[in-house]
């Protein structure tokens, strides 16, 4: 067989609105020849894939269930092709105007990398994984295709597809600034606040001035410590109504610089003052816990509301702080929030109720 040849497969036709996509059937085994698996990795500030790893517990199932006599696979694998793929008619008559029957033509070149490849999965990796690898000659299964504009209609559409499912949180974190098209609303409210965190994650660790560089754990920086959500939801909050809410736009958008600006001297502050429960993981210091970066949101919106940190200092900010230590018990000791009340330092958990108790003691004794 030559290095460079065309897969020819029977396929419908669908038009939805003013876009197509492509039914068809094809030999899992080959699915490899012409897709890649984009895994969601970062180069530099730059996101690039978008899938989830491969779970090798379930591909393993899947290829035992496979091998037996009785498999059957009725999901359609979900595909993203380039405008390489080309889809030729048949000329035949449909008694339905939206469908039409042709083939779809899809190069192969086998000395290409995989990232290089005219197709990427966007839903179905693990069963395409278990295909490939099981002891079985072919497999036939059934798959849906489209051809994107760009990777990040590839990103969109992998959101919508799986939005059903229960994909990880912190990946569509990271994806949602990178997508275009349409979301799902909560989705939609979420890309400015996902943009914000993933840019106040660029690293390197210890840049003066970024004190959640590469802190934050996500897909691409596993090696962070504090929960992707615990920021994001301190930063929605904030935009919705506290300090960062001037810098956002009424149709979701928002001044980004300016928002990382802002961010950046208040927490570098917060990292400052409060600097050795700052450079522990969350089981041993309630700073890093999201109670504690949601509490000292609320802090932040308090003391810098209508305030331009960057044209004023950040001296009065420091000072404020500092009249707070006394008033934590981050890493050890009791928290006082009354005479009545106390509790042990890490008995606080992410819930509402303990969020809004610690809130509302660091905002009384800033007054």
């Amino acid at each position: 067989m030559a290095d460079r040849y065309d897969i020819r497969l029977p396929a419908l036709q669908i038009r939805q609105g003013s876009h197509f996509i492509y039914c068809f059937g094809v030999d899992g085994k080959r699915i490899h020849d012409f897709a890649a698996v984009s895994r969601v990795h970062r180069t530099d500030d730059s996101l690039q894939g978008y899938q989830r790893p491969e779970v090798l517990t379930h591909i393993k199932a899947i290829r035992r269930y496979l091998e037996s006599p009785e498999a059957m696979l009725p999901n359609a694998v979900v595909l993203a092709f380039d405008g390489r793929v080309t889809f030729e008619s048949a000329n035949l008559n449909s008694l339905l105007e939206y469908i039409v029957p042709g083939e779809l033509v899809i190069p192969v070149d086998e000395n290409q990398a995989e990232e290089d490849r005219p197709a990427w999965l966007v839903d179905g990796q693990q069963r395409s994984a278990a295909i490939r690898d099981a002891d079985v000659g072919e497999f036939p299964v059934a798959a849906v295709g489209f051809i994107a504009k760009d990777e990040a209609e590839q990103r969109s559409q992998f959101i919508l597809v799986n939005n059903t499912k229960p994909l990880p949180k912190g990946l569509i974190h990271e994806l949602l600034p990178d997508s275009t098209g349409h979301l799902p609303p909560a989705y939609a409210r979420k890309q400015l606040p996902a943009e914000i965190m993933i840019k106040l994650n660029a690293g390197p660790r210890n840049w003066v001035g970024h004190p959640f560089a590469e802190r934050i754990a996500t897909p691409t920086q596993p090696s962070g410590y504090i929960k992707d959500n615990s920021v994001l939801k301190m930063i929605e909050n904030s935009l919705s109504d506290g300090a960062l809410y001037r810098f956002r736009g009424d149709d979701g958008t928002g001044d980004v610089p300016a928002i990382l600006e802002h961010l950046n001297l208040f927490w570098t502050v917060v990292s400052d003052v409060f600097y050795e429960a700052w450079e522990l993981e969350p089981r041993k210091s309630r700073l890093t816990h999201g109670v504690g970066i949601q509490a000292m949101g609320y802090v932040m919106d308090q003391l810098t509301e209508d305030r331009d940190l960057a044209a004023e200092g950040t001296e009065d900010l420091e000072s404020a702080l500092r009249a707070l230590r006394d008033h934590c018990s981050w890493t050890s000791g009791t928290w006082q929030f009354s005479a009545a009340e106390q509790r042990r330092w890490n008995s606080l958990q992410n819930t509402p109720n303990d969020v809004r108790l610690l809130t509302n003691h660091l905002l009384r004794k800033l007054r």
